[in-house]
């Protein structure tokens, strides 16, 4: 079966940064394909309703996304469990919660879509990391625990599958993304949140680096945001 347009896939394409990607890849003349548990209201493109830690159901969905559209060019892990509490209050299974969210599904995803686009000859695999990648604050022991896993998967994808033609990507979001719920929680002024758009593009040019000179970890921060 022939495709038109590449395929451009996004693990966790809910409101916000999800949609506003999957519109960036849809106006680069991409396939937008979204992935997650809830469904938006109006969303960009395709969307599969699934839960993206269910080692049967991930598999099989790509699998017919790739049978339908083709390997993708473009891949985004874009899932996330915010947990905020007490080390003392912090449950095991909310542990086992932040890890199942962010680091399985980047498993479950990175296995069925990074071996399809080696053999289509090449493409992109973009992690959505945090401040919490980096350092963990305090309340913050069991996000900043996952989000210190998936950074590690993330470099350790990108060794393996670099010399194959892959662009694994780890992008550090440092900062709150702006959306009407982040707006609502946090009180900040749009101005110094992070516009998902301008995130998007950001990700899209990453996928147009050429091989001499790919970058393996961007930070992004509102130019507000103390380092």
């Amino acid at each position: 079966m022939g495709h038109d347009k590449p395929l451009a896939l996004v693990a966790g394409a809910g409101a916000g940064l999800g949609q506003s990607l999957l519109a960036r890849f849809a106006a680069a003349g991409l396939t937008p394909v979204g992935l997650g548990r809830n469904r938006p209201a109006a969303p960009v493109g395709i969307f599969h309703t699934l839960d993206l830690a269910d080692e049967r159901a991930v598999p099989d969905t790509i699998a017919q996304i790739i049978a339908d559209h083709g390997p993708p060019k473009i891949v985004v892990h874009n899932t996330a469990e915010l947990v905020i509490s007490p080390f003392s209050d912090t449950t095991l299974q909310d542990y086992q919660k932040t890890w199942t969210s962010m680091v399985q599904t980047a498993v479950l995803l990175a296995q069925a879509t990074l071996q399809p686009m080696v053999r289509a000859g090449g493409g992109s695999f973009i992690v959505s990391g945090a401040t919490a990648s980096l350092r963990g604050g305090a309340k913050f022991s069991a996000f900043a625990s996952a989000k210190f896993a998936l950074r590690g998967l993330t470099q350790s994808l990108a060794r393996e599958y670099q010399p194959a033609g892959i662009h694994v990507c780890h992008v550090i979001l440092d900062g709150i993304i702006d959306s009407a719920r982040s707006r609502d929680r946090h009180g900040l002024d749009p101005a110094r949140m992070m516009d998902p758009a301008d995130i998007a593009d950001a990700y899209w040019q990453l996928s147009l680096q050429p091989r001499s000179t790919w970058t393996q970890e961007l930070d992004l921060r509102p130019a507000s945001e103390g380092f």
